[in-house]
């Protein structure tokens, strides 16, 4: 009997127990992919290659790592030191967490430039946003993971804004930390979260993120539904096979990605201090507070909104408006699906409005990342409140703008287009 025979039984006798090929076929091999994708819809795929290496690289940290206050600062330090390669494991992994959020920043760009929230592919988008919801939650736990300086006075602010809440805050701050202060055991607490709850969580909202898309079909750049014309298979004109056409795309992708993200790791792990702060080198002293608390560069623009709400308003905190600020700021994607009034999906065929509002949040973004990585001045204050307006009025105005302007028409086919 030969391999080729061999290997056609047990595939034989693994599809009637499940439909593997069939499973494997439907979601990956032949999966029909709109024939026009473009380079926006490469940062997926990286993502989910990110996701796995994260995984591999926290699962050997945390072999090495102590979590307690008293062995967390050197335990990393001995991984940097003592553990065969351990340096490149946790350069790979903090090198790691910035790249998932650089991703995941223009996976979600292409989705608002290219309307792929809108019907319906809703609960993609809902997916998409869970996903980068545990993926904040996570990345904050890591953070204090290190026990360094920024580590612990970060953790003493985040967790202190959730005290402004009215009623309930200060038990609930006091339950996010299992104590009256920010200490051992809330490393503990964070570290379970860490390492346990937040993983499972982002696989399988990840999972279902992918299995939701494969059910309804990508989005395309022009916003067409490929759906409309099939050929005598049922399978739509405008499509290609996942593999080998979009997989030899994506292959060359990675390529062009492991090559800058091994740069940074080997030539720039610290990232001037925007990857890995200088300043939390030095172990954690409840005693001594930074002269600059900042939070890591992919939070920055939601801290500089935080700040920028400086003023009381009906009974109400300025620490808690500007609480409030911030979590409105990751909220309010989600519900973008049922903002946008446009007929037509893509920016492509949208109005001069719709572009405008669009450079304007992607501007108020990058100032608003700026503005949250320096000191606090008057002047900075008041741009931050001035992008901060910027940055929501994509969002608020939007029910406005896309039922006002002028669309073009979009084409029935993609070879059209």
């Amino acid at each position: 009997m030969t391999t080729d025979t061999r290997t056609k039984r047990f595939l034989s006798w693994i599809d009637f127990r499940f439909p593997l090929t069939e499973v494997f076929e439907r979601h990956l091999s032949k999966y029909p992919a709109p024939t026009n994708l473009n380079i926006w819809y490469l940062f997926g795929f990286l993502l989910i290659v990110v996701l796995a290496m994260q995984i591999v690289t926290g699962l050997w940290l945390m072999m090495n790592y102590t979590n307690s206050a008293e062995e967390a600062f050197s335990s990393v330090e001995y991984i940097m030191r003592d553990v065969e390669y351990g340096w490149l494991i946790r350069y790979m992994h903090a090198a790691g967490a910035s790249a998932f959020f650089a991703l995941i920043y223009l996976h979600m760009f292409r989705g608002m430039m290219y309307g792929s929230y809108q019907k319906p592919r809703e609960l993609i988008w809902l997916g998409g946003w869970f996903t980068y919801l545990i993926l904040m939650a996570e990345g904050f736990t890591g953070y204090v993971l290190p026990w360094g300086q920024m580590s612990f006075w970060a953790a003493q602010v985040i967790i202190s804004l959730f005290s402004s809440i009215p009623v309930v805050g200060e038990d609930l701050a006091t339950w996010i930390r299992g104590d009256y202060l920010v200490s051992g055991i809330t490393l503990s607490r964070l570290f379970a979260f860490h390492v346990v709850l937040l993983p499972i969580l982002l696989i399988a909202i990840v999972f279902f993120h992918i299995l939701a898309l494969h059910e309804i079909g990508s989005n395309n750049p022009d916003g067409i539904d490929v759906k409309k014309h099939l050929d005598e298979d049922g399978v739509p004109l405008d499509t290609k096979p996942f593999f080998p056409y979009d997989i030899s795309h994506d292959i060359f992708a990675l390529g062009v990605f492991l090559i800058i993200f091994c740069s940074v790791v080997f030539f720039f792990p610290t990232g001037g201090g925007y990857i890995i702060e200088y300043v939390n080198y030095e172990p954690a002293n409840p005693l001594s507070t930074p002269a600059h608390i900042v939070p890591s560069w992919y939070y920055t623009p939601f801290y500089a909104m935080l700040r920028a709400v400086d003023f009381p308003l009906f009974g109400l905190t300025a620490k808690f408006l500007g609480f409030a600020t911030m979590m409105a700021a990751v909220a309010i994607f989600a519900v973008l699906p049922w903002l946008d009034r446009s007929p037509v999906k893509s920016i492509k065929y949208k109005g001069i409005l719709s572009k405008t509002f669009l450079g304007i949040f992607v501007l108020s973004f990058f100032a608003l990342c700026y503005l949250g990585m320096v000191p606090p001045t008057e002047t900075k204050t008041l741009l931050s409140k001035i992008f901060t307006l910027g940055y929501f009025s994509y969002f608020l105005l939007m029910p406005i703008y896309t039922r006002i302007e002028k669309c073009k028409p979009v084409p029935e086919r993609v070879a059209e287009a």
